[in-house]
């Protein structure tokens, strides 16, 4: 992608979206050129937090103050291949998404870049202590390495036969993650990742490809006609693709965020797929591109909505024993998160996802037919939003 190419966000509609009898504006689609791109600011240069070796299978970062056309290896990895193609679509989605964000809450983001030497890299992108958002960040990342058979399991969710203790799988890796956490505790917070992952054919074991990702809101109270909001528009991706996928997505993603040790699901979900090739490639390309390119449009409406809302002490104490539900899913349960610790990944984009302040109440229990009790229902027994 050039630098003067023209980039629209996808999937924002113009004028009003109306559900039952709430409005919820719509964000303009705007065109953005990247030439003169402001919505982030490089950060200063710094030293690279190393990884322990026992762990790092990644060169190390070389921090870059401009941003390359690509992360691939050139003149290995073909810009038309599968790995050019989702490479493309996850920077250019990047790019979108950070200038809506940025656009609703007047504050740029800081950034990060960098390459590593045999290829690969990353850029990531953080807005902190804004006017909407306490933080919110959106990372993308190429990576070439090898990875411990612990990381592989992290990786596939499941187990393989045939691989000796010790052994390291080489394998490529290529993905746009997002959290975003709002101040206002009427405003949910949102997370998204999609991510492309291959691994070479090794010790007799055949290469591997497969897509994954998602999109999911976690809110502190139940809107249901911000849930019909949210939920539609991840509906209405699904369905220009495979009518069968929401409602197996939406399961999906109820069943993989649940804090197993609490019984409880991280938020009010949304759609979560893994390890998923039984279709060609192209197809589901198609899909996760659609998907990501759908973000703004499900959730900065919901935001913009709700940004302003009056909110008492016993609110905001809610929304921080939320979090806490929230940093507990993310450093226990996430696949994604695992893999990047287990693998050496660079530790500040890995934990980005985790809020900037979040409590641990003992013995916490919202009172009986309170609306925070009626969210802790909505956690404990997935409910149909559409």
């Amino acid at each position: 992608m050039g630098a003067t190419a023209m980039v629209q966000p996808l999937g924002c509609t113009l004028g009003r979206v109306q559900h039952g009898s709430k409005h919820i504006p719509a964000v303009p689609r705007q065109k953005l050129n990247l030439h003169s791109f402001q919505v982030c600011t490089p950060a200063p240069r710094r030293q690279r937090r190393t990884a322990p070796m026992a762990v790092s299978s990644i060169p190390k970062e070389n921090y870059i103050d401009t941003t390359p056309g690509s992360l691939l290896r050139p003149g290995v990895d073909s810009a038309d291949s599968i790995r050019g193609r989702f490479e493309k679509a996850i920077r250019a989605a990047q790019d979108s998404i950070c200038e809506a964000i940025s656009a609703a809450d007047g504050t740029p983001f800081r950034q990060d870049a960098w390459t590593r030497e045999g290829g690969g890299g990353g850029i990531t992108r953080v807005l902190q202590n804004g006017n909407v958002w306490e933080k919110a960040g959106v990372n993308v990342s190429v990576v070439y390495g090898s990875m411990p058979v612990e990381a592989y399991r992290a990786a596939v969710g499941h187990d393989i036969s045939g691989i000796e203790k010790g052994s390291r799988i080489p394998f490529f890796a290529a993905g746009i993650s997002s959290v975003m956490h709002p101040h206002n505790p009427h405003a949910p917070t949102m997370h998204f990742n999609y991510r492309y992952f291959e691994t070479e054919e090794w010790n007799g074991i055949p290469a591997q490809w497969w897509f994954g990702g998602g999109t999911d809101i976690t809110p502190n109270y139940v809107v249901p006609e911000d849930m019909a909001h949210f939920h539609g528009t991840l509906k209405g991706v699904c369905d220009r693709h495979d009518p069968e996928y929401y409602p197996r997505f939406k399961k999906w993603c109820d069943e993989y965020f649940l804090i197993k040790h609490r019984g409880e699901t991280r938020g009010l979900g949304g759609i979560f797929f893994d390890d998923l090739n039984d279709r060609p490639a192209e197809d589901i390309l198609a899909f996760s591109t659609d998907a990501m390119n759908a973000v703004v449009e499900a959730y900065v409406p919901i935001v913009t909505a709700h940004k302003d809302d009056a909110f008492d002490p016993k609110q905001r104490e809610w929304q921080q024993v939320r979090r806490g539900r929230y940093v507990e899913f993310n450093l226990v349960y996430d696949r994604g998160t695992t893999f990047g610790l287990k693998t050496g990944g660079r530790i500040e984009s890995i934990l980005m996802s985790l809020p900037v302040t979040a409590s641990w109440l003992y013995d916490y229990v919202p009172a009986e037919g309170s609306p925070e009790a009626d969210f802790l229902d909505a956690t404990k027994k997935a409910r149909e939003w559409v």
